[in-house]
């Protein structure tokens, strides 16, 4: 009887204990659970790139009503409105040659108005409101805003050109591309927006105002426009000071002379290389002087 009880009792021990065990093991897999669910949400927050912050940068560029003024309106009207102009003054067997150097320069105003004037107006504001402080403090990586505003700001200057291109093929006679023509031409086009897109970062970073950056971007967004002979003047017709800064801008050779690639003719492109590295090295030294001024405010 006594061996029984003992038994039994051993028996109940044993369950309590399993019991125990059991619930210590859902309290301890609840506890690895919030874990992983923690690390997950830790690591969403230190991703580089992320659909969510992907679509909130996307959300923030569509927002801008300059981008979809000077960046879609101005040169699909531009282009339309002089291509017509110079044509009616021309020669038939011309018209074509002339139509495709005018659209292809005109396409150049794309990255400086979604880029350079869009994305610089809007992180100045950021800047201002201190949104991108309020980001950092919820774990959001100055990186990861970058990468994703550098890929939201590149879809949407896609769509611009898409917009862009089918409006000229559509409604105006351009040449189709021969050759490596297209290929040069996109290149040339992203590695001036990335040039664009280092200007405008560097501007709104050291101005930090919304007023004072709009200015400065508004003026050198124009003044592109007049070197580059897209207001009526064209190079030659520049003073010589005047032309000597043009040399040094990417966009003058775009406007000039790619219609030349476009048609696969032979082109030398060493002027144009050397006018990319050298707004490019001036887009470095800004962009230097921005991060020194970004890590003192740090300190």
């Amino acid at each position: 009887m006594t061996g029984n009880r003992e038994v039994r009792n051993g028996r109940n021990s044993a369950a309590q204990v399993r019991e125990g065990n059991g619930e210590g093991g859902k309290e301890a897999g609840r506890g690895n659970r919030t874990g992983k669910s923690g690390s997950m949400a830790a690591g969403r927050r230190h991703r580089i790139l992320s659909g969510q912050m992907l679509l909130y940068e996307f959300r923030n560029t569509i927002g801008n009503p300059y981008v979809h003024i000077f960046g879609i309106l101005m040169p699909v009207a531009m282009v339309i409105i002089i291509c017509r102009a110079a044509a009616a003054q021309m020669d038939a067997a011309a018209v074509p040659y002339a139509i495709t150097a005018i659209f292809l320069g005109t396409g150049a105003l794309i990255p400086m108005a979604t880029v350079l004037m869009g994305y610089g107006i809007s992180h100045a504001q950021e800047l201002e409101k201190g949104i991108i402080q309020r980001m950092e403090l919820f774990g959001i990586r100055p990186r990861a805003i970058l990468c994703n505003r550098i890929l939201s700001e590149g879809i949407f200057m896609g769509i611009a050109y898409g917009i862009y291109f089918v409006t000229g093929y559509v409604v105006l006679d351009v040449q189709a591309p021969r050759s490596m023509g297209a290929v040069l031409y996109i290149l040339c086009i992203l590695a001036y927006a990335a040039i664009c897109f280092g200007l405008a970062h560097a501007i709104s970073t050291l101005l930090q105002k919304f007023g004072a950056t709009y200015c400065v971007v508004m003026l050198v967004y124009f003044l592109f426009m007049i070197l580059g002979g897209m207001m009526g003047i064209t190079y030659d017709q520049l003073p010589e000071a005047m032309q000597f800064v043009a040399r040094q801008l990417p966009v003058t050779y775009i406007c000039r002379d790619f219609s030349t690639v476009w048609r696969g003719e032979s082109y030398n492109f060493m002027p144009m290389l050397q006018a990319y590295l050298m707004l490019g090295a001036l887009t470095g030294i800004l962009l230097i002087g921005a991060m020194r001024r970004t890590r003192r405010k740090l300190h």
